[in-house]
């Protein structure tokens, strides 16, 4: 049972990297821009939370309400006038801006909050579990974190297949310029799409810190994740995020239990394996 136990573990920890993930995947989708800032972003939404929590005393879940309408601001503003501009430039300078954008915002927490790792109190919430038998638990908290990872993707998926605001996004992703001549505004398409890719950001750092410690240096290995749960789920693909984030979850857990430093190998290694045989991802479309 300590297999299917790593497994189980893998699964919920997959939830966490899909979260991480979704954004990176949204912004690609629309933009088919890689945002480098996207693991910092995080980790300053964890921050914004534990100000928001020391400030006024409410539960890290009730932050959200404040952390992720900031960060959608926050993605709107920089929509508007960074990433439109750097759009302009060219196919490079997105890279640049964004990676120029990692270390201001990586640095600015550096000076705010010092390298000390901080948490957000999860209380009786990230003790909570519940025994499954067979010597296998789940944690309420990662339960937490996986249906709303899975809820999240649904509605986003939902949202570009059902709607009229995601049926402009995929059109403006495919032909901007024959969507700019039915009167489109693709500027504002491409600020939608990144307020809403800011707010699953929130919503992942949020839950990220209720998980474990964070500091202002941490986003770089976030980045590395969400990039690898992306990549082998297929980039574009909202569902093979997801499937993506459960495949380097288990891969890590399973490593881990072959040997405990083998754990985040045993994912690189797995994402090499899937360029290396599936170049487009697990759910991706072959061009």
């Amino acid at each position: 049972m300590t297999w299917v136990n790593a497994i189980v573990q893998g699964i919920l920890l997959g939830g966490v990297y899909a979260l991480f993930a979704c954004g990176l995947s949204l912004v690609f989708g629309v933009l088919r821009i890689v945002n480098l800032a996207h693991g910092d972003l995080t980790v300053l939404a964890a921050f914004l939370a534990v100000v928001v929590v020391g400030a006024v005393g409410v539960p890290p879940l009730v932050a959200l309400v404040v952390v992720v309408p900031v960060l959608a601001a926050l993605g709107w503003l920089l929509a508007r006038t960074l990433l439109q501009r750097s759009l302009e430039a060219g196919e490079l300078a997105p890279l640049l801006v964004t990676f120029g954008l990692s270390i201001v915002v990586q640095n600015a927490l550096l000076q705010t909050f010092s390298a000390d790792a901080r948490s957000l109190p999860a209380g009786d919430l990230g003790t909570a579990g519940v025994p499954l038998g067979g010597g296998v638990a789940v944690g309420v908290l990662p339960v937490l974190t996986l249906v709303v990872a899975v809820a999240v993707l649904a509605g986003l998926q939902v949202l570009l297949a059902r709607t009229a605001v995601g049926r402009t996004m995929r059109a403006t992703s495919d032909d901007p310029v024959t969507v700019q001549l039915l009167g489109v505004d693709h500027r504002r398409v491409y600020a939608v799409a990144i307020a809403l890719a800011f707010g699953t950001v929130a919503l992942a750092g949020v839950f990220y810190g209720l998980r474990g410690t964070f500091t202002p240096t941490i986003g770089p290995q976030l980045l590395i994740f969400a990039f690898e749960a992306v990549i082998i789920g297929g980039l574009g693909s909202l569902w093979g995020t997801l499937l993506g984030g459960v495949v380097l979850g288990v891969a890590q857990t399973v490593g881990a239990q072959i040997q405990p430093s083998y754990g985040v190998l045993a994912g690189h290694l797995v994402f090499l394996l899937v360029l290396a045989i599936r170049p487009q991802g697990l759910l991706g479309r072959g061009r």
